[in-house]
């Protein structure tokens, strides 16, 4: 089984549109049929899986996804260039228990990458027009079996 695609809850598909494709996603299909339904989808650079966002798409409140996972193999390089390409990306941090962050913005996220860029575990944070938000997520030596 594969992970190939993730439905993301928007308010306006067209301005999702621009955001995402801003970032350099391809577009993949824009599909109508008919008054109540269009089917947007987009592919983040080098993944095997896209996001459908649109009307008729899914009943989940706008901005309802939180820590979607966008994998990069050096952060302050993607911090950077997600920042070039208009997005509002947070700081670097990690979790003060050296686990994967908790949800929200508070509590345990220390500012700057892990202890020794350990892989796995240092993130910067981002969210779309409608504020689902995603993590960006430091991953330079894949556990065994991966």
């Amino acid at each position: 089984m594969k992970l190939e695609v993730v439905v993301v809850p928007v308010a306006d598909v067209d301005r999702s549109k621009n955001f995402y494709k801003a970032l350099g996603w391809r577009e993949d299909a824009d599909v109508v049929a008919g008054d109540d339904f269009r089917a947007v989808q987009l592919t983040p650079p080098g993944s095997g899986c896209s996001v459908i966002f649109g009307t008729g798409v899914t009943s989940a409140a706008p901005g309802s996804m939180q820590g979607l996972y966008l994998i990069v193999d050096d952060i302050d390089a993607a911090r950077s260039a997600l920042i070039d390409r208009g997005a509002d990306v947070g700081e670097v941090f990690h979790d003060a228990g050296g686990a994967l962050p908790e949800a929200g913005t508070g509590g345990r996220r220390v500012s700057g990458p892990a202890p020794d860029r350990q892989s796995y575990f240092s993130f910067a944070s981002f969210s779309d027009p409608d504020g689902n938000g995603w993590l960006l997520q430091e991953v330079t030596t894949r556990l065994p079996g991966r």
